[in-house]
C-alpha cells in the first residue's frame, strides 16, 4: 500500500516517535510505501512530499519537533481539499493518509475521511484535551517540563519573598496546570473550566504570610477568566484558524496581585518552552504504539477512525468522537488538587 503521512497543528514532542513507528511497520511489516507531506496540510494541497524510508527516519527517536514540518491551514482551504479529496487521492495514488495533530487537525481529517479519503487519525496535543482518548503524547513531557519550573521558582519565589505567577498552555482545558501544579506543590492552581476570584488568590498569599511563609506560586492556564466582575480582563479575538486570542492572564492576574496585596509579584510564561526537546519516555512509547496501530488500522481498512488510549490498551475511536467535545478537567479533580493547597 502507498500511505500518505503529515504533522499539522502546532509541534509537539513525541511526532517524530509516531512518523518512525508509521515507516517501520508499513515497510518491515507490510512492505508499504511510505510518503511525508511537508507542513501539514499545506503540503498535501500543494504537492510538498517526499518519500520515507528507515534511513530517513533513523535517530529521530528522541527528537522534538517534527522532520516533516507542521502548519496551520484556514479553513477555506480546508474546505476546499475536502471537496477536492479524490482528486488528491488519484494525484498521489494513495491508499490511506494519516494525519496526526489535535482537535484542529482531527476536525479535518474528518472532513476528508466523510468527503472520502481513507484516513486514519493519530491524536496529539500537549493539552491533553481529545476526549476520545485517556492520554495524547507531548503531554507528560509538557508536564514535567512545567513541573521544572515550578521547583526552580519556589527557591526564587522564597529567597524575595514574592507571589510567582506561572502561566502555562491549556487553551479550554487546564490539564498541564492541574498536574504540574499537583506535582510541583503550587499554592494556587487556575484553570479555564473554573473561573476564579483574584480575591481568593490573595486571601491565600495573606494566609500563607500570617503562618510565616513568605512566597507562594500561582499556576495559572493560558485560558482561565477571572469571575465576571471581579477585575478587568478580556481574552482577544477570533483568528483566521478558528482559535482565539489570549491576552496574557498571567500578567495580568500578577499586576492585580501586586495592588491588591502591596507584595512584589512576578510573572514566568513558560509559552513553547513546554513543546520543544526531548520527549520523556512514556511519550516516546505512547507514540511509537500510536503508529503502529495507526498501520494495522489501515491495513485493516478502518478508515475514519483514530488511535486512541483506553487504560493500557490501544483501541479505534471515530474521528466523529475525537471532536465531538473536548475533554475538561472534572471536579473531582480539582478538589484532590485543592485538598493539598
Amino acid at each position: 500500500m502507498r500511505i500518505g503521512i503529515l504533522t499539522a497543528g502546532g509541534d509537539c514532542p513525541g511526532l517524530n516517535a509516531v512518523i518512525r513507528s508509521v515507516v517501520h511497520r508499513g515497510i518491515t511489516g507490510h512492505h508499504d510505501e511510505i510518503i511525508g507531506f511537508e507542513d501539514g496540510f499545506k503540503g498535501l494541497l500543494e504537492g510538498r512530499y517526499r518519500p520515507l524510508d528507515l534511513n530517513s527516519v533513523s535517530g529521530i527517536l528522541a527528537r522534538g519537533g517534527t522532520i516533516l514540518g507542521s502548519a496551520r491551514l484556514e479553513r477555506a482551504r480546508l474546505r476546499a481539499a475536502a471537496e477536492d479529496c479524490e482528486q488528491l487521492r488519484r494525484t498521489y495514488e494513495l491508499d490511506a493518509l494519516i494525519p496526526i495533530g489535535g482537535e484542529g487537525t482531527l476536525t479535518a481529517a474528518r472532513m476528508l475521511s466523510d468527503a472520502g479519503m481513507p484516513v486514519v487519525g493519530v491524536p496529539k496535543t500537549i493539552d491533553n484535551d481529545i476526549s476520545a482518548t485517556d492520554r495524547t503524547f507531548g503531554f507528560d513531557t509538557a508536564v514535567g517540563v512545567a513541573t521544572e519550573a515550578i521547583d526552580r521558582l519556589k527557591t526564587t519565589a522564597e529567597s524575595h519573598q514574592r507571589v510567582m505567577v506561572v502561566e502555562v498552555m491549556g487553551r479550554h482545558a487546564g490539564w498541564i496546570a492541574l498536574e504540574s501544579g499537583m506535582a510541583g506543590g503550587a499554592h494556587g492552581i487556575l484553570v479555564p473550566e473554573r473561573p476564579f476570584d483574584p480575591e481568593d488568590v490573595c486571601a491565600m498569599v495573606r494566609e500563607r504570610f500570617a503562618r510565616g511563609k513568605k512566597f507562594a506560586v500561582v499556576v495559572v492556564a493560558e485560558g482561565a477568566s477571572p469571575a465576571e466582575g471581579t477585575m478587568p480582563f478580556e481574552h482577544g479575538e477570533i483568528d483566521q484558524y478558528g482559535h482565539e486570542r489570549f491576552t496574557g492572564i498571567g500578567n495580568r492576574l500578577a499586576v492585580e496581585l501586586e495592588r491588591r496585596l502591596g507584595k512584589e509579584a512576578r510573572t514566568v510564561i513558560l509559552g513553547h518552552v513546554q513543546r520543544g526537546g526531548t520527549p520523556t519516555a512514556y511519550d516516546r512509547v505512547l507514540a511509537t504504539r500510536f503508529g503502529w496501530h495507526a498501520v494495522e488500522a489501515v491495513h485493516k481498512g478502518a478508515f475514519g477512525h483514530m488511535t486512541a488510549l483506553r487504560g493500557t490498551d490501544i483501541v479505534l475511536a471515530p474521528l466523529a468522537d475525537a471532536v465531538a467535545e473536548l475533554k475538561h478537567v472534572p471536579e473531582d479533580r480539582m478538589d484532590e488538587a485543592e485538598s493539598v493547597f
